[in-house]
């Protein structure tokens, strides 16, 4: 059962997607498909190399980058910026329960320049609170 959450207008956050997902995230319009989730972290969950196949097999571009629970790198910021610039449409991005997805792509936002209160409403709006982050996506928008 998908649980597509929106972020922005190109960009959702789901906790993690079986593989029927990949049709209901195709039907939704999503162009890409961004696992947030290191593999084996819950080995009865669908891995990465099936949820690339199923995505490839529906016609979606697949991303891994992986954010285990240390936290976040600069390179996994710029890898999510970079992904999200070359998805040819709307973004689905996924971890266990949507919110590593979602703070990385709130922090993405802030190296970009939106402002931090803008990211914290539509984290909100979607159900995930930034606020252990918030530090961070202050000075990362320069605030």
């Amino acid at each position: 059962m998908s649980d597509f959450r929106k972020l922005s207008d190109n960009v959702f956050a789901s906790p993690q997607i079986e593989l029927a997902d990949i049709e209901s995230a195709k039907a939704a319009g999503m162009a890409m498909i961004i696992n947030n989730r290191p593999d084996g972290e819950d080995p009865s969950a669908p891995q990465g190399d099936k949820i690339a196949e199923a995505a490839q097999a529906a016609g979606l571009e697949y991303v891994s980058i992986p954010i285990g629970h240390g936290g976040f790198s600069e390179p996994q910021i710029d890898a999510m910026i970079k992904a999200l610039d070359e998805a040819r449409g709307p973004a689905l991005a996924y971890c266990r329960s949507g919110t590593r997805s979602t703070l990385l792509w709130a922090l993405a936002q802030a190296k970009l320049g939106v402002h931090p209160d803008t990211i914290t409403q539509s984290a909100m709006a979607a159900g995930y609170d930034v606020s252990p982050i918030r530090a961070m996506l202050d000075m990362l928008a320069g605030r």
